[in-house]
């Protein structure tokens, strides 16, 4: 019986550790959307073993029932380019809409009709589907490990964005190559361990409200710890909007207020509803002394980034474009990866310039043209499933585990809003935390133990469920 016991326990010990490598391959290696086939073999390889771990262990212990429609989704995301990818007769794949300009172009060559997969351009396809492997191995891993492991990983997490912060110190200060990660990327700009400015400011977003969180563990708990994580969580908040204001990412910047409101409530949730408790003072004084740094230091360089507002406007022009292009491949879409070239043969003359438009900026938009509707349902539903698990998050009393659940929740609601005006997800660093926030949202499904409270310290009651909502 021990022998047994101390077997299971190693099991989940090597799925919990073999999960924050893929982390910390992700975070460190996976802040780039393309350029990067060397590091995103390596994360895609660490994938595939916290895929099998994670797994087995939903299998053996029989969680996933707990989870029937976040891996249902889950596991359609991951289907959708292996479906792309399979042959069809010539004669079918030349019906389909949008393939006219194909077909004219294999004649033209020459080229004998032969079986075709769906996706115009099989390679990138199989590329995305290699790419959702990371956040997918994520996801299954952590609905199986315990909630104190998921909250360590938030911790890291939140290390990580500390850490970057500081690297992008230095990039701005030194404003040398040899300190950005990345060949092309902002120079001159704070990217930490990102390429792109953007994807380092919805990173500190998402950690505001787990910052909260970690301030709100620290209410009524007795540990001797209690106050250091009060003025942890502060500090961070305070850190954060520093460097927003550095990284004069215009969503940064203009989701900053609406993340420090939901990070006071997630504080006035962990002390019960009452009055304004020390979390929510600290919070406030955090946000408030990085607004008033920001002000004081970096209120012009934000503004004349509104004023230069060219590339943004560009993207507005470009997305007529790309919904004419959408609705060309409906239903099915042009297939996982293929926007550029898609994007490319409807591109007007007139608006071609030295810089190229190699993503839509608009993730929504590209599912849409790549994916047709099988994909925006797939978004939908997501949404879906995030307002029935918000809800019971927002609704539970205070409690660490529901603590997380609402700061993951918003935590995917800052990456969403983002991704309708940029990318965020198609890096490897984001999917993962995005997959990571999933899986502690769909916690909130569960009910927690009788007789577990706040004072009795962190528990890990998410993955031992009394009974599901209904």
């Amino acid at each position: 019986m021990s022998g047994s016991f101390l077997k299971r326990i190693s099991q989940w010990n090597a799925l919990a550790i073999a999960a924050s490598v893929l982390l910390a391959f992700s975070l460190f290696l996976g802040g780039a959307s393309r350029e990067h086939l060397v590091p995103l073999a390596a994360i895609e390889l660490a994938a595939l073993l916290v895929l099998g771990l994670g797994l087995y262990r939903l299998a053996a212990t029989g969680i996933w029932r707990n989870h029937r429609f976040l891996l249902s989704l889950a596991g359609l995301a991951a289907l959708l380019p292996l479906i792309q990818l399979v042959p069809l007769p010539f004669s079918l794949w030349a019906s389909l809409p949008g393939r006219e300009s194909a077909v004219t172009a294999l004649e033209l060559a020459g080229i004998a009709p032969a079986w075709l997969p769906l996706s115009l351009t099989p390679d990138r396809t199989w590329q995305a589907f290699l790419a959702i492997l990371p956040p997918l191995a994520m996801l299954i891993a952590a609905l199986g490990l315990e909630r104190r492991v998921l909250a360590r990983f938030i911790w890291g997490i939140l290390g990580f964005v500390i850490l970057a912060i500081l690297v992008g110190a230095l990039q701005i200060t030194l404003n040398s190559p040899a300190v950005y990660p990345w060949q092309t990327t902002n120079f001159g700009s704070l990217v930490g361990f990102f390429a792109n400015r953007n994807h380092m400011a919805t990173l500190c977003l998402v950690a505001i409200p787990f910052a909260a969180a970690l301030a709100g563990s620290g209410l009524n708990s007795r540990d001797r710890i209690a106050n250091l994580r009060l003025w942890a969580g502060g500090l961070v908040i305070g850190l954060i909007i520093v460097a927003l204001g550095a990284i004069q990412s215009r969503f940064g910047v203009l989701a900053a207020m609406p993340a420090l409101a939901a990070a006071a409530m997630i504080g006035w949730v962990s002390s019960g509803r009452s009055q304004p408790g020390p979390a929510i003072l600290l919070l406030i004084l955090g946000g408030a002394a990085g607004l008033a740094v920001v002000g004081l230091f970096a209120l012009d360089p934000i503004l004349d980034r509104f004023e230069r507002d060219a590339q943004f406007e560009g993207r507005l022009d470009n997305w007529p474009i790309v919904a004419q292009a959408a609705q060309d491949f409906l239903p099915l879409g042009s297939g996982m990866g293929s926007f550029d070239p898609v994007y490319r043969s409807y591109e007007p003359v007139e608006t071609l310039r030295a810089s190229y438009f190699n993503q839509a900026h608009n993730d929504y938009l590209e599912i849409w043209l790549e994916a047709g509707w099988a994909g925006i349902a797939l978004v939908i539903a997501t949404f879906v499933w995030w307002s029935r698990r918000s809800w019971s998050a927002w609704r539970a009393g205070s409690h660490p585990d529901r603590d997380l659940q609402r700061a993951a929740s918003v935590a995917l609601l800052l990456i969403a809003a983002h991704s309708a005006g940029d990318y965020p997800l198609r890096t490897e660093a984001m999917a993962v935390v995005f997959a990571l926030c999933c899986a502690i949202l769909d916690g909130a499904a569960q009910e927690l133990r009788p007789g577990r409270s706040r004072r009795r310290g962190p528990s890990n009651s998410v993955q031992e469920p009394v009974r599901r909502h209904t």
